[in-house]
């Protein structure tokens, strides 16, 4: 503590010591040891990962010039101390990752460890990839490991379902730097999964390096510092400072990473988890060899989990194994499509409780999505499911779900027959409990209760069961009631088909909806739910599941919405739909975009056109998402003409998403609308449609297409006009998203000739005529263009080489661009892409080959 802070706290009204005051961030600038006796307090305060963010959040701040215009956070000594001290926080945590994520939102921790690079001196500009770790310093080389774990752990951590945190009423004004947070959070999201093979592939190559590993730690972090200073002898980059990680250490941990990110790889590509389970098997091996370790940082139940998981998911458990454990005996059953033995195992543990609850649960769910997704035979196995899991629920006192009471809304007799005898055969014991007497009793009067049909009632209150466990009174009062209000129901009734005339169902506790209204696809039940529970408590639910997401562009008009039932449902009804489209579930976002199209139709003329562009958006996708799966056939000339009337939209105050533009305009320039793109596009339009400009505009896409056609002539005006405007387009975030948008394309001429575009301002902006890059077309463009100074080199020449590798992703024996990845490489001395063996393009750093001797000697005969 300070002697500032001391001072406060003797000053203490009555002579008494106050609680103590919590040590502010710039009293660790002021005593350089106060941090490390700080972080050894036994309850610091603040914590260690407060103070990261408070020390990083200082650093970062903008800085304000004489005309008052922000300017970037200023690079001085009091900055770096800022930084170097949120490291060395880190470096006391000895860098581990669970930690850090628990303490660390992805914003914060991404700064911190591109901190960690660049302190490190990880070579700028450099993708890691193409990094030799072997002959790097080893604090360097473990730089680049750390941030590389992290970037897929964090993947794998995005992908995992999460409770968000309801605000109070005093946070509502936080609504906006929450939201902020949030498209951070995604930016960083998207940039992570673009490089995720790259993670992958450095992390892979460090299992072959065996040789034990160096991180910072708080001793060499002060060297740094003193470096930076000027008096430092230059022990940082000795092959033993900083502290130390063997092989088997460094294997264990990045093997356990690695399983994690090919299991969640797993859904789309079966063969990744025959990969998790041998990095899982490693694992485990590598823990027993090490014992205890204080630098391996994983949870061993999770790591069971995992490799259960993959011994089941490749079918390599044995017999033995498949009746070891109630968890294999369950997925044995379900592998071999047993389901009347896997509800005969359900039954009997109903009696002796070894499946866990949250199992029983998951193989339900695993059943209805199976069901869901048109597989035959299921119903009458996920209702009998659901039946044991009711009745299990009813035995232990808990309540029923809501998927059960919607089964008792129109049961048939074998239903219920069914339901009677689970409950008979689970109180099949010598002498059950009097508390499972009582919870089976009170479920038989629950069951009565529910059922409308008069018959279906005298078949449980006639039962043996019913009547040994309910006393004659009980038994007749219940009856009588049944009776009487049978007698007000009509039985004829019918609902009504409109999306608003729903009815509700029985009343359940309010934990129990909410988990139903995530999982929901049906829009008539989401609205159902929401009822319910507005009528049980008076807030916002869309708030419930954090994954539920709706652009930035409609948030404020959604919020917008006075009603809070209308607001709910609108809410929730887009962000599953998205969700939906995301999945290429496109038959299910058709049915939420629908119900929420027809929901705002009524009282809202903005939303309702945002749903009418988000349901074109979601049909230009699907349209597309079967031409990538090999389908040829043209869109619908009704989707063209939608697509065209996006484009031309001016509507005034109207919410528009980028996505959409840039999606229309790819969608029309793969199905080679050339005429509309460079001739039809009324010219107001050009400045009007911030979607159809520059990289994704108009101007640009005329000129595609005019060399496509080879309409040259037309052309070089123009393209002087493009080249002029690329300096601001060179920055990183801009980088990103165009290729982003570049990946939505596959038309073989749209991509010559962006390919050809980048490569003339790649020889413009280089200068080298050693090192030449060729491509198509290169003679119709500009020889020059204006603020050369002002483009940056190296981004242009990362954008050519993920352009032309992206191509050759679509057509990997297209000679020209071939020819021009053959350049890249040679001129950057780079070798190719490692995964092709026989790559066309080789070529030697001595001589340019001709393109007819382009071939790998396993190759020729």
């Amino acid at each position: 503590m300070s002697a500032e802070a001391a001072e406060r706290v003797s000053a203490a009204p009555g002579g008494r010591p106050s609680s103590p005051v919590q040590t502010s961030w710039f009293e660790f600038l002021l005593d350089g040891s106060l941090l490390e006796t700080h972080l050894h307090k036994a309850s610091p305060d603040p914590t260690a990962a407060q103070l990261i963010v408070q020390f990083l959040e200082q650093a970062s701040k903008p800085s304000l010039n004489e005309q008052n215009q922000v300017q970037p956070p200023v690079d001085n000594r009091r900055n770096r101390t800022l930084k170097l001290l949120a490291l060395k926080i880190a470096a006391h945590m000895r860098w581990d990752l669970d930690l850090l994520e628990k303490g660390l939102s992805i914003p914060v921790l991404n700064m911190l460890l591109n901190e960690l690079l660049c302190v490190s001196k990880v070579p700028p500009g450099v993708k890691h990839v193409d990094l030799d770790l072997s002959t790097l310093p080893p604090t360097t080389a473990m730089a680049v490991l750390i941030y590389n774990r992290w970037a897929i752990r964090t993947i794998v951590l995005s992908s995992f379902p999460e409770k968000q945190t309801k605000p109070g009423p005093h946070q509502m004004n936080m609504l906006n730097i929450i939201q902020q947070e949030k498209e951070m959070t995604e930016n960083i999201l998207i940039v992570l999964k673009e490089q995720s093979a790259d993670s992958i592939s450095v992390l892979e190559g460090a299992l072959r390096l065996h040789k034990d590993f160096y991180v910072h730690n708080v001793r060499t972090l002060d060297l740094l510092g003193a470096d930076a200073a000027g008096t430092a002898n230059g022990e940082t980059e000795a092959s033993t400072a900083g502290l130390r990680i063997s092989a088997h250490e460094l294997h264990c941990q990045v093997r356990y990473d690695l399983g994690g990110i090919y299991f969640q790889q797993g859904c789309t590509d079966q063969g990744a988890y025959g990969k998790a389970m041998e990095h899982f098997r490693l694992t485990r091996d590598l823990l027993q060899k090490l014992g205890s370790s204080l630098h391996v940082h994983l949870d061993e139940k999770r790591l069971a989990g995992y490799w259960n998981a993959c011994r089941a998911l490749t079918g390599t458990l044995g017999p033995a194994d498949a009746t070891a454990t109630p968890y294999g005996q369950i997925n044995s059953l379900i592998r071999t499509h047993n389901h009347q033995a896997l509800v005969e195992a359900f039954i009997q543990d109903n009696t002796s409780h070894s499946l866990p609850n949250h199992l029983r649960q998951s193989v339900l769910r695993e059943y209805l999505h199976k069901a869901q997704q048109g597989e035959r035979g299921l119903d009458d196995v996920c209702q009998q499911l659901c039946v044991c899991n009711a009745v299990r629920d009813a035995l232990q006192g808990e309540g029923l779900s809501v998927r059960f009471h919607q089964l008792l809304l129109k049961p048939s007799k074998r239903l219920v027959d069914f339901i009677l005898e689970v409950c008979t055969r689970s109180l099949e014991k010598d002498r059950p409990s009097e508390t499972s007497r009582q919870n089976m009793a009170n479920f038989m009067k629950t069951l009565c209760e529910s059922l409308e049909e008069l018959p279906l009632v005298f078949v449980v209150s006639s039962h043996k069961l019913f009547m040994e466990l309910l006393r004659e009174e009980e038994r007749k009062v219940l009856v009588e009631q049944m009776r009487k209000r049978s007698a007000t129901i009509n039985l004829s009734a019918k609902p009504l088909p409109s999306f608003y005339d729903i009815p509700a169902s029985a009343s359940v506790s309010i934990g129990q909806l909410e988990q139903q209204l995530i999982l929901s696809l049906e829009p008539r039940r989401v609205r159902q739910i929401l009822i319910e529970v507005h009528g049980m408590a008076q807030r916002h639910f869309w708030r419930i599941n954090s994954k539920w997401e709706v652009p930035p562009d409609y948030i404020n008009v959604i919020l917008g919405i006075k009603d809070p039932l209308t607001k709910d449902l609108v809410y929730i009804l887009m962000a599953k739909g998205l969700h939906c489209i995301t999945i290429k579930d496109f038959g299910h976002a058709r049915q939420l975009f629908s119900a929420c199209l027809e929901l705002v139709t009524e009282f809202s003329p903005r939303l309702r056109q945002v749903m009418l562009n988000e349901m074109l958006l979601l049909e230009v996708r699907a349209h597309e998402t079967l031409a990538a799966d090999g389908c040829r056939d043209r869109p619908s000339s009704d989707l063209v003409s939608r697509v065209r009337g996006y484009l031309e939209m001016r509507i005034h105050d109207l919410p528009l998403r980028q996505v959409v533009g840039e999606e229309c305009v790819a969608f029309m320039l793969n199905w080679r609308e050339n005429d509309y793109l460079t001739l039809q596009v009324p010219p107001p339009l050009v400045q009007s449609n911030p979607y159809i400009k520059v990289t994704t505009g108009t101007k640009w896409y005329r000129l595609l297409y005019s060399i496509s056609k080879e309409y040259i002539i037309h052309t070089i005006a123009v393209a002087t006009a493009i080249l002029n405007q690329f300096s601001p387009f060179f920055q990183p975030l801009f980088r990103s998203k165009f290729i982003t948008f570049v990946k939505k394309l596959r038309e073989p001429l749209v991509l010559t000739a962006l390919i050809s575009l980048f490569v003339k301002l790649h020889s413009i902006v280089r200068d080298d005529i050693v090192n030449e890059v060729t491509a198509e077309h290169l003679t119709i463009w500009p020889s020059s263009i204006l603020n050369m100074q002002a483009v940056d080199v190296e981004a242009v020449a990362v954008t050519v080489k993920e352009l032309v590798s992206y191509a050759l992703t679509l057509n990997p024996n297209n000679q020209s661009w071939l020819i021009t990845q053959a350049d890249i490489y040679f001129g950057t001395e780079l070798l190719p892409p490692a995964a092709a063996p026989c790559w066309p393009g080789r070529v030697t750093a001595s001589a340019r080959v001709p393109i007819d001797f382009w071939m790998c000697p396993c190759c020729t005969v």
